[in-house]
């Protein structure tokens, strides 16, 4: 659960420190007092989008920390989720805690920690949505999007039910929608090809009659470079035999050879060295060059030896030449990318040959169809197991929400395969006894919705392993003897969780275990800034009082809130 929350210079809260116990506990204050910020602020934590607006105006930057208990001995259901998270991607301690910190400066960058160790904001989320599930106050407009409703009912699938394992894996979500994509990819390809046959039997004729051309030409890795060395050596071996003969004379076989000049003026300055010691530093320059004269002569001698006049072989290296270079041309690349090219091609004709081997295209498919199939019948029988339960439950729920006689369902309506299954999710509503139900969108008014919207909070959050509950508003449209409903739900809730709500209402208000305010005031400069007390019993009657009655609080507004606060 959350334990402490740290909010800096973030939009117009300058420092707040927050310490947090299980239960219920909510936050109120006047409107636009920052209620929602603290939220916003923690939604930071976890990983929200957060850009450069939500620094304190004149503050350097923005700091949110976040510090969550998760020993697995004080929540056993942790050890499945954020523990084993953090011990996979080694971020865990040995008190088994979890402190998530976010810095925004105020030219937007971002900075992610967790347990001090720096992270991203991915996992920043991933962590979070193992911490804290998150219900906003526009949740009742998004339950009328179908897609939305698909996506509650997988997650109630997902979370383990009364006396049950869940039904479904979040990977056996994943694997539909890649399985549903290979199937109609290889569907697609199929009938391509049927529609386009000939067009590919004759690219694949070209790319048959190419590759057989480059294989028998049969041109190796460097062989480009090689072949035009050898060229160039054979087309000018008369030059350089000349060339060589001419320095090797000089060197050692004319009348007066540079070798023996040297060899005897080596002699010469090594008598003279006797004499003087001073000259022995040039007998010793001599000496080696003497000695690298002498390994010249061997090496030129050895490579008049070796080469020699070939003008067959000469004619053969051209012929050579000139039929890789007429290839590069053909294919518009340089020689020696031929190899690769070949490769490449290659590849082409076997991904072609594949392709038109139409038989074994209706097979891979009947194959990828079967395997969709069979997952996606999978999903609709979970899907249709938990929609008969979530049904009875939110049913249930809305008789006592004032909506008697009432009745919630979720129908599978089929339809064309996709990568969600094979139907579509809609939750129909009927808002009184002797009505059949209608999609909801179409029949609920926004009171119905917003209770219906709530009803279905409290219950998928029960079914769920998340620790921390977040209620940002969502009795939103409702007063009266409901609201007080909604207060004991939230507080039954509180019971199993850590519930914190963002609430307007006092009936919700009085019925926490703990009670902060959120306070907006004018700071130095003309700035303003947001602060939270924790409510002690007289500070919360008057806080209730405040909500029952407005400014003006009356004798009779506080016995109304202390009566609520007792009930």
């Amino acid at each position: 659960m959350l334990r402490t929350l740290s909010i800096r210079d973030f939009v117009i809260v300058e420092a707040i420190e927050l310490e947090f116990s299980g239960g219920f506990t909510v936050f109120t204050g006047e409107t636009g007092a920052g209620k929602s910020i603290l939220i916003d602020a923690l939604s930071l934590a976890l990983g929200g989008r957060g850009d450069a607006s939500v620094v304190r105006e004149g503050a350097a930057r923005a700091d949110i920390t976040a510090d969550f208990a998760i020993n697995p001995a004080v929540d056993p259901a942790a050890e499945s989720g954020a523990a084993a998270w953090l011990r996979s991607h080694e971020f865990d301690t040995e008190d088994g805690g979890a402190l998530l910190r976010r810095v925004i400066d105020n030219a937007g960058r971002s900075r992610a920690y967790i347990n001090g160790i720096a992270a991203t904001a991915t996992q920043l989320r991933e962590l979070g949505d193992l911490l804290v599930d998150i219900h906003g106050q526009h949740a009742h407009q998004s339950l009328l999007k179908t897609d939305a409703q698909r996506a509650l009912l997988d997650s109630q699938a997902l979370a383990p039910g009364a006396g049950r394992e869940a039904l479904i894996a979040a990977d056996d979500l994943r694997q539909l929608a890649l399985g549903y994509k290979a199937w109609r990819a290889i569907e697609k390809q199929r009938e391509q090809f049927e529609t386009n046959a000939t067009n590919v039997l004759q690219e694949r004729e070209r790319l048959e009659w190419l590759v057989g051309d480059l294989e028998k030409l049969a041109v190796k890795a460097g062989e480009w470079d090689s072949i035009t060395n050898e060229h160039s050596r054979l087309s000018h071996a008369a030059g350089l035999l000349e060339g060589v003969q001419e320095a090797l004379g000089a060197i050692s076989e004319d009348e007066h050879p540079i070798l023996s000049q040297l060899s005897s003026l080596t002699q010469k300055m090594g008598k003279l060295a006797a004499i003087d010691a001073l000259l022995q530093p040039v007998v010793e320059l001599l000496e080696p060059a003497r000695i690298q004269l002498q390994e010249a002569v061997y090496a030129m001698n050895d490579y008049l030896n070796r080469v020699e006049l070939d003008p067959e072989r000469l004619r053969q290296v051209e012929a050579r030449l000139e039929a890789i270079h007429a290839m590069a041309r053909k294919l518009h690349v340089t020689p020696d990318e031929l190899p690769a090219q070949l490769d490449a091609l290659s590849a082409q004709l076997q991904q072609l040959a594949s392709a038109s081997d139409l038989d074994g295209l209706r097979q891979q498919e009947a194959r990828l169809k079967a395997a969709y199939l069979q997952a996606a019948q999978k999903l609709s029988a979970a899907r249709s197991a938990v929609a008969r339960q979530l049904g009875e439950q939110v049913t249930k729920a809305m008789q006592e929400l004032s909506m008697s006689g009432g009745r919630f369902e979720v129908q599978l309506v089929a339809g064309e395969p996709g990568a969600h299954g094979l139907e579509h999710v809609e939750f129909l509503v009927a808002g009184h006894a002797g009505t059949a139900p209608r999609p909801l969108a179409k029949v609920a008014s926004g009171g119905e919705l917003a209770r219906i919207a709530l009803a279905i909070s409290v219950i998928t959050s029960s079914a769920t392993a998340t620790p921390t509950l977040i209620f940002d508003e969502v009795d939103s449209g409702i007063g009266g003897a409901v609201a007080e409903v909604v207060g004991r739900l939230l507080k039954r809730l509180g019971q199993e969780r850590q519930v914190l709500c963002v609430t307007h209402l006092p009936q919700v208000a009085s019925q926490a275990n703990f009670h902060f305010q959120v306070v907006k005031e004018a700071a130095a400069g003309g700035k303003t800034v947001s602060h939270i007390d924790v409510l002690d019993a007289k500070g919360r009657v008057e806080e209730v009082a405040r909500m029952l009655g407005g400014l003006e609080i009356t004798a009779t507004t506080r016995k109304h809130a202390r009566e609520l606060l007792a009930s």
